[in-house]
């Protein structure tokens, strides 16, 4: 383990140097909101900013990519033959991604590339890139990132940690992908490691006090999952949902996709989109059958795969890091923080009663 000192000058100066050999994204200013946009040399990055609107999942997972070309011209000797289309695979960088999400990417990772099956598309974005993680000093009152199994100054998941500091950064390098970026953006003044470390615990310390929000997930492994699919609370729950999908398309974890063939002319590709669990055609049979043909169940299949169906098949905990994207940008109010509350205590109020 590394520390590093980097002022903001020198900071500026190493996200230039490196953006020759790296392409390099970073949160910028859109408009109210802030998301991670391509670097530019000389850009006012928002390093102060809570927190993106958009998570940096697109960087890793696009929201549309196009995974093959053909064409239909039976006069061309290729025709109706998928071809694959160049992808550059070369060295990426995220600077400022916060601790939140970067946990997100282990999670998600479990999904795309595991024993059973490997995303080629997601692995070979997700290796290329480096994460240059951001400390969070102020969370906002919808983070409960600490009871989600993650944290302000949390480090799973990165290449570097950046923390405050009263002219620019204390650095933690962490992996050699890390360090690589570290001398490609000529970060070199060491700091000393039982400083660094003093003002990292300091700075976590203050951070997580400043925490309000939290969950309880300690009973939800324990509890039945046909009991909790059919408990009574689900109507509430989904009352009030529009099925907008802005829950998953924010949500750093959410990684469903729908692959669609899009013709002009004789021309071609396939690509691979964002879909959610929220929109009503995202089950729809050939045949005409929706098992999901309502709003009660869309919205209980993605509680339960996040808060039950996750935790079961993965025991690593909910497939959530308590970022507060969906709480803060939902329409009509529906908190996860709440349904994970009545999901993780269903049943003590029968007992209670019965005892």
């Amino acid at each position: 383990m590394k520390y590093l000192n980097i002022d903001k000058l020198s900071f500026n100066a190493g996200l230039a140097a490196a953006s020759s050999g790296y392409r390099i994204s970073a949160p910028v200013s859109e408009g109210p909101f802030c998301n991670f946009k391509p670097y530019e040399k000389g850009q006012a990055l928002e390093m102060d900013a809570q927190n993106t609107r958009l998570s940096p999942k697109s960087a890793v997972y696009p929201q549309s990519e196009v995974m093959f070309t053909y064409t239909l011209d039976e006069s061309q000797a290729d025709h109706n033959v998928m071809k694959e289309v160049d992808v550059d695979d070369g060295p990426r960088a995220l600077v400022g991604v916060r601790p939140c999400d970067a946990k997100a990417f282990i999670l998600v990772r479990r999904n795309f590339d595991n024993p059973d099956y490997q995303d080629p598309y997601w692995v070979r974005a997700y290796e290329a890139t480096t994460l240059i993680g951001h400390a969070c000093t102020a969370p906002c009152s919808a983070c409960f990132c600490t009871t989600a199994g993650s944290g302000p100054y949390a480090a799973e998941g990165l290449d570097i940690l950046l923390a405050d500091a009263d002219d620019g950064y204390v650095a933690k390098v962490i992996t050699e992908k890390g360090a690589a970026f570290a001398k490609a953006a000529g970060w070199t003044t060491a700091v000393a490691a039982d400083t660094a470390e003093a003002a990292f615990a300091e700075g976590e310390s203050a951070a997580e006090a400043k925490i309000v929000s939290r969950v309880a997930t300690d009973q939800l492994a324990e509890k039945a999952t046909t009991e909790l699919y059919e408990a009574p609370f689900w109507e509430d729950v989904s009352f009030a949902c529009i099925n907008c999908g802005t829950c998953t398309y924010l949500c750093p974890t959410c990684w469903c996709f729908d692959i669609q063939d899009e013709n002009r002319g004789n021309s071609g590709v396939r690509m691979r989109n964002w879909d959610s669990c929220m929109f009503p055609l995202f089950t729809l049979h050939g045949a005409g059958h929706n098992p999901r043909g309502t709003k009660l169940h869309r919205v209980r299949q993605r509680f339960m795969h996040k808060l039950k169906y996750y935790v079961d098949k993965y025991e690593k905990g909910i497939q959530c890091v308590g970022c507060g994207r969906c709480v803060r940008h939902c329409p009509v109010n529906i908190d996860i923080r709440k349904v994970c509350d009545l999901m993780n205590n269903y049943g003590a109020d029968a007992c209670a009663v019965s005892a």
